[in-house]
């Protein structure tokens, strides 16, 4: 047996035509929805990037012992497990937070893997001169400097500490260095990572026992196209007339509905070329026949708000519909069903380590919570009643597949809370040297086997408008979510789930003061 696992970055499944959208050019996600079972009720748990990943790897959740970092010594890797097992595994994939100190080491747990640089300000290419930005990549004639785009962003976001303004400058600069060698298609990070990849299954479709892990950062931003992909929008793109505009900042949107049409066009472009992108593999597939006995996942760690409820990004914003409730397609050759929709409530990133581990004859370990989906994909078998997701500090947030229930914290300094870890880094930097100052030793918890960690005191962001209310939903009867329901006895219901899940993860006990959930 083989698989195939397909992973997009911010993959929103309401810019996708098997999923109602009506006007986003993607028919091979179409082409997949008829070859595979769609999944309905699909949702994250841990958030964001890095920590969905070991999620995908360990098959449980993440975000309520710690936030974004490698993967534990005492963590169970089911790509490793399958490489120990005989299954080779290879991961090809441009996605730049596996090379940063916060994911320094999930690569290596393949049996091999390959790097595709240039995405999101990746510090590839070293270039000391002024980039020139053409505005004909974006339906303009002209030059922008680098300059004049930075001041953009700060007339836009005032609010903005100096320091991220500073951040985000280095990055859009790098970015547009790297842009400049990506300017045809083949030097795009996508284009050379699905190009690995489809070398890898020319090159192994008659050999058995292998998993390709196939993940790209796109449709991630920035919203960086060519031509070919914005001329699917053209009648667009010759009508706007604002300025150049495919990086937003996770923020309030400006008001301008002529800015986040724009956006979400920019974005549109980008699905379009992953959506070209994986027809290939289904093309590759075709030509192979190996839809007899390859399994396909397609997948995504979460989604993105362009503009819905006046936010333009996630994280710093509740965990709405547009980004928890995700698109997920598997073709399971064992059931061999196709072109079928499930209701049942799944978690991709915690329930495809058991789903795999099985599919090749392996055992999840017993400290995997999460569920192989064989009886859902073959006829709908619900596997959980609820699930809880989030993000480490922020809500904690459980849904039973219609109702959405988002905890916030009980009080205004968000503690306590802390961070269970033996491997102490930030997305790009390890923690401070002050960070270590009042640091303790936990005792393990359980699926910790039986290490003592590192347990520092977590320091959160200032709640910004709305962020950290108790919000209750009815994501049937109001899927934009622009109605809260006030029902206590639906609360109360929803706490106790939450608890009870909470708890099946081995949850820090603070973490339920935090919540005030005693």
């Amino acid at each position: 047996m083989k698989a195939i696992v397909v992973m997009f970055d911010t993959l929103s499944r309401h810019f996708l035509p098997c999923y109602g959208n009506d006007w986003v050019h993607a028919p091979n996600f179409q082409r997949l929805a008829d070859r595979s079972v769609t999944f309905d009720t699909s949702y994250v748990c841990s958030m964001p990037c890095m920590p969905a990943r070991r999620d995908w790897h360990t098959g449980r959740p993440n975000f309520l012992h710690r936030s974004w970092g490698p993967l534990e010594p005492f963590d169970d890797s089911m790509p490793k497990m399958l490489s120990e097992a005989g299954v080779h595994t290879h991961l090809t994939t441009d996605h730049n937070h596996y090379f940063e100190d916060g994911g320094l080491n999930y690569h290596t747990h393949y049996t091999t893997w390959a790097y595709w640089r240039g995405q999101e300000g990746d510090p590839w290419i070293g270039d000391l001169n002024e980039p020139g930005i053409p505005k004909g990549a974006f339906g303009k004639n002209g030059i922008y400097s680098e300059p004049e785009v930075f001041e953009a962003y700060r007339k836009a976001f005032p609010e903005e500490s100096n320091a991220s303004m500073q951040r985000l400058r280095y990055l859009t600069r790098q970015d547009w260095v790297n842009r400049g060698f990506m300017n045809v298609e083949e030097n795009q990070p996508q284009a050379r990572c699905f190009k690995d990849g489809l070398k890898f299954i020319e090159k192994n479709a008659e050999h058995d026992n292998w998993m390709l892990h196939i993940e790209t950062f796109d449709p991630h931003e920035p919203f960086y196209t060519l031509d070919r992909y914005k001329d699917l929008y053209k009648e667009h793109y010759e009508a706007y007339d604002g300025p150049m505009f495919d990086w937003p900042m996770y923020a309030r949107t400006t008001g301008s509905e002529k800015e986040n049409k724009h956006l979400r066009v920019e974005y549109a472009a980008l699905v379009s070329m992953c959506d070209e992108y994986l027809g290939k593999v289904m093309d590759m597939m075709d030509a192979k026949e190996m839809w007899d006995d390859t399994m396909l996942i397609v997948w995504t760690d979460h989604g993105f708000l362009l503009g819905e409820h006046d936010w333009w990004g996630k994280m710093s914003i509740p965990m709405y519909q547009e980004i928890a409730n995700t698109p997920f397609f598997i073709w399971d050759p064992r059931s061999g069903a196709r072109g079928e929709r499930r209701k049942s409530l799944v978690q991709p990133s915690i329930d495809l380590a058991p789903t795999l581990l099985n599919f090749f004859g392996l055992k999840p370990t017993k400290d995997m919570i999460g569920q192989d989906l064989a009886g859902v994909i073959a006829q709908d078998t619900p596997v959980r009643d609820a699930a809880i997701f989030g993000m480490h500090g922020a809500h904690v947030n459980v849904t039973d597949g219609r109702y959405v229930y988002m905890r916030a914290p009980a009080h205004e300094d968000n503690q306590p809370l802390y961070q269970y870890t033996l491997m102490p880094t930030h997305m790009r930097s390890a923690f401070a040297v002050q960070d270590f100052a009042d640091m303790t030793l936990s005792s393990p918890f359980p699926f910790m086997k039986g290490a003592r960690t590192m347990k520092i005191q977590n320091v959160t962001w200032v709640a910004r408008d709305r962020q950290f209310d108790t919000m209750l939903w009815d994501t049937q009867a109001d899927p934009q979510q622009k109605s809260e329901l006030n029902d206590p006895a639906l609360e109360t219901h929803m706490q106790g789930l939450m608890q009870a899940l909470m708890r099946d993860a081995e949850s820090p006990k603070e973490q339920f003061e935090r919540l005030g959930l005693g």
